[in-house]
């Protein structure tokens, strides 16, 4: 019988989110300069600057920082992994650079940390790579790609994945505020900012910079092709009133707290351990819409995560796997588009994962996705039919109290070179900028 459960155990927990990923991964290895999963296996895919778990992917040229790549594979075993690297422009679209020319060392390597998971009902290995290191190395700044793939051949792709490597070559002066004189000031954050250049050469302001700016490290509502208003002598200035460096500023996230197998997180309204697989089934408080709803102050994330095992020595290999149950109760079914439930956890992208069902019965929509152990922010978010932005406004509401993360990223393409070049990055904070 201890047989059976085991083997039952292994059979569910093949399926890294849900039973519907199969389908969805078929015939769908071409590359993408993206975060993506090509492989309905892997799953908890981390990258991050190696100095702190929830830092982003960015780190300073020749520095001496590394970022730290690490995925589950639900499948175990001992396989062979390599990661390469591609270049981008700051659209990350791929840069017409050779890999001689912005890598030196080798130009693959192997993923050679692998550990198998310990003491947990969901069998796994686990794999973690840190660059650049002593075979490989940046030889240019920008926006870059780390590709994992399978058995020595870059057609079977397994994870990618976004990250940046900038150097300090110009200054940024920044504020985040509300756009005063304007209908979004109780619902939107306004970024200002200037770019110092002093002695650095700018040819032509207008077409040599390229601005991006994100919000909380997400790309799916990134802003791009941002023009100077002035400019003068040695300063750029981007300080707008028509919403083109506005954002809006969305609510505090919710959150998933399963850090624990033996005490009920925060938001958990049950956990309940299956008698034939093993597996916990986690049930959360049920979520409410808060649009139209007063500001209320939580403490998140502001939508990353973090792998954490309370019981575990070490998470990498002792955090288990959890069937997570999310619910918003919603009086009638939307016809018009689709609910998903989105975070850092899920890429920041819609799909059959982390799609909401309508539940007429219980009058509410719900999801089930099987999530490693650790703390997960979240939010609701609503896709209209044939419309490609999603809005969290529906659910979730749009506060200018909220507090968010921002980010500034200036690239330089001048006449001589034939690459983006990440010259300076700037960090903010709605509450503190």
């Amino acid at each position: 019988m201890k047989n059976s459960f085991f083997l039952l155990a292994l059979f569910f927990s093949s399926f890294c989110f849900s039973q519907e990923k199969k389908d969805e991964y078929v015939n769908d290895n071409f590359l993408r300069y993206a975060d993506h999963i090509y492989n309905e296996n892997i799953c908890s895919v981390l990258i991050h600057e190696t100095s702190f778990e929830m830092n982003p992917p960015l780190i300073e040229f020749n520095s001496g920082q590394q970022i730290e790549l690490s995925f589950d594979d639900l499948e175990g075993g001992n396989k062979t992994y390599q990661y390469t690297f591609y270049h981008c422009d700051a659209s990350w679209n791929p840069s017409d650079l050779m890999v001689s020319e912005y890598l030196s060392g080798f130009f693959d390597d192997q993923v050679n940390n692998r550990s198998t998971s310990f003491n947990t009902v969901v069998q796994y290995s686990h794999y973690k790579c840190t660059f650049p290191n002593a075979s490989i190395k940046f030889t240019k700044s920008g926006n870059y790609v780390v590709l994992v793939y399978a058995n020595g051949n870059k057609e079977e792709p397994i994870v990618t994945r976004r990250f940046m490597v900038y150097e300090n070559l110009v200054g940024i002066s920044a504020v985040v505020h509300q756009p005063l004189g304007s209908d979004a000031l109780y619902n939107s954050h306004e970024v200002d900012f200037s770019i110092v250049f002093g002695k650095y050469l700018i040819t032509n302001p207008y077409q040599d910079i390229k601005v991006v700016l994100t919000q909380n490290n997400r790309w799916d509502n990134a802003k791009y092709g941002i023009k100077p208003v002035f400019v003068k002598e040695s300063e750029l200035t981007y300080d707008f009133d028509d919403g083109t460096n506005s954002f809006p500023a969305g609510n505090e996230f919710n959150h998933v707290d399963i850090k624990s197998t033996k005490f009920y997180g925060d938001h958990i309204q049950k956990m309940i351990r299956d008698t034939v697989t093993k597996i916990t089934d986690v049930y959360l408080m049920p979520d409410v819409v808060r649009n139209f709803k007063r500001y209320v102050s939580m403490r998140d994330i502001n939508g990353r995560q973090l792998v954490k095992a309370n019981e575990a020595t070490n998470s990498d290999n002792e955090a288990d796997y959890m069937w997570v149950h999310f619910s918003l109760p919603y009086e009638v079914q939307m016809t018009d588009g689709n609910l998903y439930v989105m975070g850092a956890f899920t890429m920041w992208q819609a799909n059959k994962d982390n799609k909401m069902v309508y539940n007429e019965k219980r009058k509410a929509y719900e999801c089930t996705m099987l999530m490693k152990q650790g703390f997960y922010d979240y939010q609701y978010v609503f896709f209209r039919d044939g419309v490609t932005d999603g809005d969290a406004t529906l659910i979730e509401g749009n506060l200018a109290q909220t507090e968010d993360d921002y980010t500034v990223f200036v690239y330089h393409r001048s006449p001589t070179i034939f690459y983006d070049r990440l010259i300076a990055v700037k960090n903010l904070n709605s509450l503190r900028n």
